[in-house]
Parts: structure tokens; sequence; C-alpha cells
């Protein structure tokens, strides 16, 4: 009798943790919750801020757990050379003097070009000194060409000139926190990071799947993410990335969801449980 009751027994318990295993991937029977998978709030992108050129660090206008804006200065390198540089670049491109006195020059060559033209055809002039008038003409004509050439010439030297100053200031490319500042005024900022920013609106949710659940989750789905405690809630996510290769070592696979966090309620680097919808 015993040797009878223990393969069936046996049998017994590997149907109920088939069972289990099914109903876990499927998200339990009929009115049951979907499984719970855990998860990891992460932002949505991390920032190393640093200046292109090198120079003296002249200020540095946040600090660690500071909140920023997209655009605002951050930092700035020691820059009166640059100025002085726009400066001289900006009176260049408003001196009018040349051009004028070139126009000048011309008009007048096209009046007497008209004169002589006037007094050859009565015979007071010869024909070369109608020549010699045409030719002054036409050489105030290339003055005044010149000129201008050399105004829009000025304008790409200040041109120049501002996108050298500018690369001295930097502003921030996201809207987040200052994780780290890992340079001061007076140092010499050698193209290294002088900040770290962490962007955090909208959070990133990074999930490692059962392959049982591929094909059954797609971009676009919203899941359910409940952060662990303290700060816990349930907040809606969308999926943006499903992998599309498969670990075949632990039968996973990775998915990202986006999570928004437009006051920046949840802070990064949580924890958390993700609930996909059933089918």
């Amino acid at each position: 009798m015993n040797g009878g009751v223990a393969p069936v027994r046996a049998r017994w318990l590997l149907a109920c943790g088939l069972m289990a295993a099914w109903l876990a991937v499927r998200g339990g029977p009929p009115g049951a919750h979907a499984a719970e998978l855990d998860c990891v709030i992460e932002p949505h992108m991390i920032v190393a801020v640093s200046f292109p050129v090198e120079g003296l660090l002249e200020t540095v206008a946040v600090d660690r757990g500071d909140l920023v804006k997209a655009g605002q200065v951050l930092a700035t390198l020691e820059s009166s050379v640059e100025k002085a540089t726009v400066a001289l670049a900006r009176f260049r491109t408003q001196l009018e003097s040349p051009l004028q006195s070139s126009e000048i020059r011309l008009a007048f060559g096209e009046r007497k070009v008209g004169w002589n033209e006037e007094l050859f055809q009565e015979g007071g002039i010869s024909a070369r000194e109608v020549d010699e008038a045409r030719t002054s003409r036409d050489l105030a004509r290339a003055g005044v060409v010149e000129a201008q050439e050399n105004r829009r010439l000025a304008q790409l030297e200040l041109d120049r000139a501002v996108a050298a100053l500018a690369i001295r200031t930097i502003r921030s490319p996201v809207a987040g926190v200052v994780m780290e500042r890992l340079q001061h005024p007076g140092e010499i900022a050698k193209q290294g990071p002088i900040l770290k920013l962490a962007q955090l609106d909208p959070l990133r949710v990074e999930v490692i799947v059962p392959v049982a659940l591929l094909g059954k989750i797609s971009v676009g789905m919203v899941a359910q993410v409940m952060p662990e405690n303290p700060v816990g809630g349930t907040y809606a996510a969308k999926v943006t990335v499903v992998d599309r290769v498969a670990d075949a070592a632990s039968g996973t696979f990775g998915v990202r969801l986006e999570l928004p966090n437009p006051d920046y309620r949840l802070p990064a680097g949580l924890k958390c449980k993700v609930r996909f919808p059933r089918e």
C-alpha cells in the first residue's frame, strides 16, 4: 500500500508545482492579480557635463542636490580674452567709413565717365582720357565689392568669436537634479566632468522578464509599477523597449518602461514591483 501511495503523491506534487508556475506566468486564475516581477527605477539618463576646451574654472553655479532646468547656466570658464575678441570683432562689423568712401569714389567715377564721354564726342578730350576715367570707375566699383566682402568677413569673425565665448559656458542639457559636483572654481578644467546630472522626468523602469512572457509584452503596453517602501503607491508606466534577444542562461529577457515623474515625487534608485496586464 505504501509503495503505491508515494508515486501518486509525487505526481500530485509535480502537478501542483507546474500549475503554480503556469498561474504565475498567466497571472493566476480568473479574478486574480497578474504576476508581480522585480524591477528597478532609474533616471531617464545620467549626463556628465564638461567643457570642450581647457581653462580656469571661474564659477560653478550649482551643487549636489540642486534642481536644474534645461538651458540653465551651470559653470563658466575665465573668458576675459574671448570677451575682448568679441568686442573687437563687433566693432569691425559696425565700421561704415570703408564702404561709404568706396561708394563715394564709385559715384564720382561714374559721373566723371559721363562727363568725359560727352567731351570726347565734342572733341574736347582724347580717347585715352576717357579710358582712364572708365578704369578709375571700374577700380572704384571693385573697391565697393571689396568693402562689402570685408564687412561680411568681419561678421563671420564676430560669429566665430561669439561661438568661442559661448563654449566657455556650460548650460544644462536636461531638466533634473545635480548628482555630483566634481570640480570647483579656481581649478583647471581639463575637459573632464564638472558635474553629473540625472534626468528624473520621466524615470526609466528596468525589468527582467521570464521567457514564458515573450510575445505577451509589447511596446506601448501600460503596466503598474509599485515602488518599495517607504515610497509605496502604484503608478502607471508605458513599455518603451522589449529586448529581441533573450538570455539563454537565465531564461529571461529585458523590458524597459517609461514612468512619468513631472513633480519629482519619485526618486530614482528604488527597487520596485511591476505588474503587466493579463491577456
